[in-house]
C-alpha cells in the first residue's frame, strides 16, 4: 500500500490524539469527513493502523522504576526465554538484538527489589546488564513527519 502526504498527516494527527473524532481529524488535514473515514478504514484494514492506545502515567500508579536489561543467554535456549518474557507482566517490551547481548528488555516496576527478583529468575541460563532509567527525553520528531536535510 502506498502512503501519500495526506495519509502521513492523518497518521501524525492520530498518533497525537487517537481519541479525536473523524470530523475533527478531517478539519485538521483539510479533507471531507467521508474522505478521511475512507483513508483511516483503508489503513486499518491494511494493518498500518493496528489499534488505538492511551498514554498512561505509570508513576502515578506506583510503578516508579523503569529499567532496561541486556539479556545474554548462556545456554542458547531462546524459546525458554521468549516464553518467560512473553508472560512476564512487568515487561513493557523485549527486542531480539544483534551484538553482545541477545535481548533488550524494558521492565516497569514498583521497586528495585523487583529487578533483583527478575534477574534471579533467569540467572541460571542468562547473564544480564541492567540500566536504570533516570529520566525520559521527549522526542519531538517522528518518522512520519518529513524533515528537509540540508
Amino acid at each position: 500500500m502506498i502512503i501519500d502526504e495526506i495519509d502521513r498527516k492523518i497518521l501524525v494527527e492520530l498518533k497525537e490524539n487517537g481519541k479525536q473524532s473523524l470530523r475533527e481529524l478531517a478539519k485538521k488535514v483539510n479533507l471531507s469527513s467521508p474522505s478521511v473515514t475512507e483513508r483511516v478504514r483503508r489503513m486499518e484494514s491494511e494493518g498500518i493502523i493496528k489499534g488505538y492506545t492511551i498514554d498512561i502515567d505509570y508513576k502515578k500508579l506506583g510503578y516508579g522504576v523503569d529499567c532496561i536489561i541486556e539479556v545474554t543467554l548462556r545456554s542458547g535456549d531462546y524459546e525458554k526465554f521468549r516464553k518467560k518474557i512473553s508472560e512476564y507482566p512487568k515487561a513493557e517490551f523485549c527486542y531480539r538484538i544483534a551484538g553482545q547481548a541477545c535481548y533488550l528488555v524494558k521492565l516497569r516496576l514498583k521497586s528495585l527489589d523487583e529487578i533483583e527478583e527478575f534477574i534471579n529468575e533467569i540467572t541460571a541460563y542468562a547473564g544480564t546488564v541492567t540500566h536504570i532509567v533516570l529520566s525520559t527525553v521527549e522526542i519531538k520528531w517522528n518518522v512520519l513527519e518529513r524533515r528537509e536535510d540540508k
